[in-house]
């Protein structure tokens, strides 16, 4: 057993790396780093309870994802452009959501009812696109005629274009910003660094292919979580809630990185061989069970 001295835990030292590797492997064919499962890990299986536990979240967003969008780099499937804009609106509402963390919403319980609402959201979301995308009769969006790659791409403050496998996506600029921002307040909020949300939203609402939005959506984690640390960093530092803790668990959240890393890469390399249908069934899943979960911690004395 080890005790991780922020935050007060004491497990066995090799469960958070794993339980951090099995989720992030799955989570990363979608695009998500997983920190959207371990929280509820953190809170309701090793009692990190404190408004510390996100931005410990967000440090493993930092530790694990890089090597997740190093394997979508080597493939060419990186779409820069998309990370650019979801990070345009993403790092401001993170600055809000961590106040707003902080100052009301400390309290553990109303935090699990807080994450139920937004983890059935995007359940939700994706259940539909499955169901949509069955009805109109597609088996697998994204594998076109063309090489399985990403080119041509554009950005502007008109739209965001691309081209991936013989074929042409295009999205509004403003209108992803505006909503990266308000999925930044939330992904401040929850230490989650936003991907968890915006990733079934690009799919869901703007009609992108998995296979191309996992990289953007890692990448633009990787940045929002580096500006919530800095920014949960200052609030502990200028003490906004006195008697509040915000700081970090630095190791609890290394050990889950590390996890994370390993996951995140193998989950990467081994999306490109799923169908998308697949990916989003899974995802959803997991999602429904930890949104259920907490609503009946929520309802329980």
């Amino acid at each position: 057993m080890v005790e991780f001295p922020v935050s007060g835990v004491e497990t066995w030292w090799w469960l958070p790396p794993l339980v951090s590797m099995i989720v992030s492997c799955l989570a990363a064919t979608g695009g998500l780093s997983g920190a959207f499962l371990l929280l509820p890990f953190q809170v309701s299986v090793l009692g990190f309870t404190g408004p510390g536990a996100s931005p410990t979240n967000l440090f493993f967003n930092v530790i694990g994802t890089p090597t997740g969008v190093y394997r979508y780099f080597r493939e060419n499937r990186m779409v820069w452009v998309l990370s650019l804009a979801i990070i345009l609106g993403s790092l401001p509402g993170m600055i809000l959501g961590a106040i707003v963390r902080v100052t009301l919403l400390p309290d553990p319980r109303a935090f699990k009812g807080f994450a139920a609402l937004i983890l059935a959201f995007i359940a939700i979301r994706l259940l539909q696109d499955v169901i949509a995308a069955r009805r109109r009769g597609e088996n697998d969006r994204g594998r076109g005629t063309g090489a399985f790659a990403v080119t041509d791409s554009s950005f502007n403050l008109r739209r965001v274009a691309y081209t991936f496998s013989g074929e042409r996506y295009e999205i509004p600029t403003m209108k992803l910003s505006l909503i990266s921002l308000a999925v930044g307040v939330v992904g401040g909020v929850y230490g989650i660094g936003g991907g968890a949300i915006i990733a079934p939203l690009l799919v869901a609402y703007f009609r992108l292919p998995v296979h191309t939005v996992a990289g953007a959506s890692l990448f633009s984690n990787f940045a929002s979580s580096l500006c919530g640390i800095f920014i949960y960093w200052v609030i502990d530092e200028v003490k906004l809630v006195p008697g509040v803790s915000a700081e970090p668990d630095w190791l609890l959240g290394l050990s889950l990185g590390i996890g994370g890393a390993v996951g995140m890469y193998i989950g990467a390399r081994a999306q490109r061989y799923l169908p998308e249908k697949a990916i989003k069934v899974v995802l959803t899943v997991f999602l429904l069970f930890v949104a259920t979960w907490y609503v009946i911690e929520v309802f329980r004395r």
